[in-house]
This record gives structure tokens, sequence and C-alpha cells, in this order.
């Protein structure tokens, strides 16, 4: 079985699909640490992220591996666990600039589709109910209120970023809103077929009670 969750950054996508798996013993696949991992080798490399054929190489020679832990998986990256360094902001940036590229969308698909073939997944991203899964058996499209969104990457990146300025993340994020539904490959839309959840004012149990009650008997 497989279940999308997918939306714009800080609509909780992630959270939720971390309890979700856990609740169905489901494997968790956050596949915006893969377009992370490789913005952050091509920072590490001093590539220029425009050029498309060199960062489509690092996609494609990269080793990105996710890993069961007790608070969350880790992501390991050419056998380094980058787990907190992928999280912040310049990388997360760097990612949406490497996201627009075909070459690196293909790799990684095609990576995401073989993770999702065997096993029961909770697969989260940007366009997992629209290119990696459309026939996914559930899809979920998360929006909230941009600056709700902005106020809880805020409080995510200051534990470890405290002179971070609610400000400036809100900048971000609405360029990064601009980026993700402008872009010619994969754009972020909802697919005609998703349930549509708006996490406004919610809270995180009260959503994955949602969805689970969308979702519900699964069968292993």
């Amino acid at each position: 079985m497989i279940i999308s969750i997918y939306g714009p950054a800080g609509s909780g996508k992630s959270t939720v699909a971390r309890l979700i798996a856990k609740r169905l013993n489901f494997k968790y696949i956050e596949t915006g640490s893969m377009y992370r991992a490789v913005a952050w080798k091509v920072q590490q490399s001093k590539l220029d992220p425009q050029d498309e054929e060199k960062v489509a190489e690092v996609a494609r020679t990269i080793a990105i591996e996710f890993q069961p832990g007790p608070e969350r998986q880790k992501v390991m990256v050419d056998g380094q666990d980058l787990t907190p360094v992928l999280q912040t902001e310049t990388i997360g940036q760097l990612a949406a600039i490497v996201a627009a590229n075909k070459g690196v969308r293909e790799v990684l698909v095609a990576q995401q589709q073989k993770m999702g073939q065997n096993d029961n997944v909770v697969m989260d991203g940007r366009d997992i109910g629209t290119v990696v899964f459309p026939d996914a058996d559930k899809k979920f499209f998360m929006v909230a209120d941009q600056e709700e969104r902005a106020h809880r990457r805020h409080a995510e990146i200051k534990v470890n970023h405290p002179e971070i300025k609610f400000e400036k993340i809100l900048e971000q994020l609405q360029q990064r809103d601009s980026d993700d539904e402008n872009r010619k490959v994969s754009p972020l839309v909802p697919a005609a077929d998703s349930i549509r959840l708006d996490t406004t004012g919610m809270k995180i149990q009260n959503v994955v009670a949602q969805m689970i009650e969308e979702i519900g008997p699964v069968h292993s």
C-alpha cells in the first residue's frame, strides 16, 4: 500500500507522514531529504547549482540511505549522517534549484519508485501524488496559511539556530512557494483525486486522526 502526503513547505507533511507510518507500521520515505542531499553535495563540491549536467551527475553518483531512528529516521549521505545539516534553510533554498533540474528529478523519482515497490510506504514530498506515485492508494495534499507555515518552520529551525528571524523565514518560504509552484518540471499542484487538508490551526494529533480515518483498514 502506498500513501502519498504532499504539499508546500511547512504544511506539516513530514511530521504527519512520520506519525502515520509509525501508527501503521509502514516504511517512511522523506523524498525532500533526497533533493536536499544532492544540494548539500553540490554545495560541498563548489559546483554551480545552475550547471544542469554536473548537478545531475551528482544525483547519479550520490548514495542516499534512510535508517530508522528512535525519534526520526537518519538520512545517510555517502555513509555520513547528515540529518540535521540537511534541514537548514540555506540547503532548502539550494534544494529548490536542484529540484528544478530535470536530470536530477529523473534519477531521484526512479529511486523513490523503486523504494515503494515492495513495501507498505508513506512517502512525503512535493510531487508524490502527481509524478512519483500517481496511482497511490491514498493521496493527501496538505496546505496551511503561509504565515502559520513560516511560524512552524521558525520554531523548528531556531532550536539549532536561535539567531534566525521569523521575517527571514517568511521571506524564504514565500520564495520557495513561488519556485515550487512555477517550476517547469513537476510543479507543485494537487492531483485531482487527492484529499485536500487545510491544517491551519489544527493540532498534529487531530490531523493524524483525520487521515487515519480516511485511510481506513490496512492489510499488511
